[in-house]
């Protein structure tokens, strides 16, 4: 059928998602999920909206969303953009304010849907390297751009950047957006949404996929100047009118009101990933400081597509990625929970044995 494609499509490399294996007694430690279940008080919202009301469209502007994630982050709802999971926010990100005549800018180990954006939309773009280290330097990024994008925590990584680093590059870069993707932000890393109202040219995304426990809903939002979610909305608009269904809406407004939840959620994932670490350490594994629901590790002896093979082998599914080649000897694990964190361990240790 290729015959009946367009140019556009035939020139694609397309996101390759985390894998979604149906196996027995899995494990299940590659897509970085939260491992406890969403706020009692989201499900009772996504129960209530099911009834008669269903035959209606949904708010085209999602208003009480806004209103929720306005008043957890202290923003007005004129400052939000909601879409169906960040990855829909930044698809129109990456249309509505990174395509200029300049490249735009993310680094070179990062989240790997940024470059397929850029290819989808004609954007030209250019990979920044991170340090020998796998961090983010802010010099690397004071030149000419169509603009800037980066995870904090970056990702596959978990390295954060220090908020005065960011407020650096801003001061530096008032030409042009910085986008800054904080999807792993709740689990150690500093926000930038505090900076939204001091610098215009400030896009903050967030998703209630990792944190919230909502990844099966599929809710993303974005933060920043009236003018830059006015942009996103013309592209929204311009695609897809209703993007949130009326369950999305209910049930993520009900996860953003209840904060003692998310608290107490991320709180005992962070705990899990400092005794995670510790453990891999143990065994041999270099560990990179994680802010993220993830830890990223190489073995000093054993490859990571090796690693990866044998903990299939007993129902322990992490992520590896071959590409680029720097990253190719590490794994990285969600962090699950302490139960699965140990089998984890047992598996390496007999492998390693």
């Amino acid at each position: 059928m290729s015959r009946y494609w367009s140019t556009v499509v035939g020139g694609l490399t397309p996101y390759v998602p985390g894998e979604q294996p149906k196996l027995p007694n899995l494990v299940k430690l590659n897509t970085n999920e939260n491992p406890y279940g969403p706020s009692p008080r989201a499900l009772a919202a996504l129960r209530a909206e099911a009834g008669d009301t269903l035959r209606l469209y949904p708010d085209p502007n999602c208003d009480s969303l806004k209103q929720a994630i306005a008043a957890f982050h202290k923003l007005k709802p004129a400052q939000i953009f909601v879409g169906n999971g960040s990855d829909e926010v930044l698809a129109h990100t990456f249309l509505a304010l990174l395509k200029h005549d300049e490249p735009a800018l993310f680094p070179d180990i990062t989240y790997s849907f940024y470059p397929v954006y850029c290819g989808l939309y004609g954007i030209e773009y250019r990979q920044v390297p991170l340090t020998g280290s796998f961090e983010i330097r802010v010099d690397d990024y004071l030149r000419p751009n169509g603009g800037i994008i980066f995870p904090n925590p970056n990702a596959p990584t978990g390295r954060p950047l220090a908020l005065a680093e960011i407020e650096r590059l801003l001061r530096a870069n008032a030409g042009s957006v910085v986008v800054v993707d904080e999807a792993y932000v709740d689990f150690g890393a500093e926000s930038a949404v505090g900076l939204v109202e001091r610098y215009p040219q400030l896009l903050v995304v967030h998703t209630l996929s990792k944190s919230h426990s909502l990844a099966g809903l599929r809710v993303g939002y974005a933060l920043g100047h009236a003018d830059l979610i006015e942009a996103l909305r013309r592209v929204k608009d311009s695609f897809n009118s209703y993007p949130l269904d009326r369950f999305a809406v209910a049930g993520a407004a009900a996860a953003m009101e209840d904060r003692a939840y998310f608290e107490q959620t991320c709180a005992k994932v962070v705990a899990t990933r400092t005794r995670l670490a510790g453990d891999l350490a143990s065994l041999g594994f270099d560990v990179l400081p994680s802010a993220a629901n993830f830890v990223f590790a190489r073995h000093r002896r054993h490859g990571g597509a090796e690693l990866a093979a044998r903990l299939r082998e007993r129902s322990i599914i992490v992520r590896h990625f071959n590409k680029p080649p720097r990253i190719e000897p590490f794994l990285r694990i969600t962090v699950g929970t302490d139960a699965q964190c140990v089998a984890l361990i047992a598996a390496l240790k007999v492998i390693l044995a």
